[in-house]
């Protein structure tokens, strides 16, 4: 079976926001106040860290990547022999990054030979949050991640991958010096809407499948590596699992 690529590349639009969570100043230290009677002492005033920031425009209402992070799939999810991979988890934190679109006239359909797919795009979401379960013995793996948009663009995000195998019907594959034949089709009864997008090669054993699907201004990405069938079921199951965790959450 084709090696999903290395953890260095996954979901490379995910590097930014390390930068944002790993960087804060220190506060100084307040000055003592003067002693005071427990009769005359005022209230303490809540310290700012203990109020919840309040969001106003277009983020208003959006989940951050903390968030996110919480609805992700645990390691109890998966079966034995499934691990996670430390590098391969990122996520936006508290804050929320500027969203972006690029002009995709031709997609890059080598990207197909790796798991950050929604780069195909061009559209960069707000916030997110991504990890990835591997088995060593056989290199299969899950990786999961839930992107957030503003406005309709989640609407827009989805139906660009839906359009996938028409701009991407085949790619070759480096590794296996192969052709890697693209197949689509729309899933009924997944969140707001979804697609599975499935990965074949004579060179593999079994196959890859990415299920996407919106759920609000979220869109879910599920990625399947498979030694034993093409990931269809084991992409499904682990989407619905987002998705139920999403629901009612904005």
């Amino acid at each position: 079976m084709r090696h999903i690529s290395p953890a260095a590349t996954l979901f490379a639009v995910a590097v930014l926001p390390l930068a944002l969570t790993a960087c804060s100043a220190t506060p100084k230290a307040a000055p003592k106040a003067a002693p005071t009677s427990a009769a005359t002492a005022a209230p303490a005033a809540p310290k700012a860290a203990d109020a919840a920031p309040a969001v106003d425009g277009p983020n208003k209402g959006l989940l951050t990547g903390t968030q996110l992070k919480a609805a992700l799939a645990p390691a109890s999810f998966f079966a034995s022999g499934y691990t996670a991979d430390p590098a391969d988890a990122r996520d936006t934190g508290a804050a929320y990054r500027a969203p972006a679109t690029a002009e995709v006239p031709t997609p890059d359909c080598t990207k197909l030979g790796g798991t950050a797919w929604t780069e195909i795009t061009g559209i960069t979401g707000v916030s997110f949050a991504q990890n990835a379960y591997v088995n060593k013995n056989t290199s299969e793996e899950y990786a999961q991640e839930i992107d957030v948009y503003q406005g309709t663009t989640a609407t827009t995000v989805l139906g660009a991958l839906g359009m996938l195998s028409k701009a991407c019907p085949t790619y070759s594959d480096e590794p296996t010096h192969s052709t890697v034949t693209v197949t689509e089709k729309p899933l009924a009864d997944v969140g707001d809407g979804a697609w599975a997008i499935t990965e074949t090669s004579p060179a593999w054993q079994g196959g890859t499948t990415l299920v996407a699907a919106r759920v609000g201004h979220s869109v879910v990405t599920v990625l399947v590596s498979s030694s034993t069938d093409k990931g269809l079921a084991g992409a499904t199951k682990l989407t619905n699992q987002l998705v139920s965790n999403l629901k009612g959450k904005g």
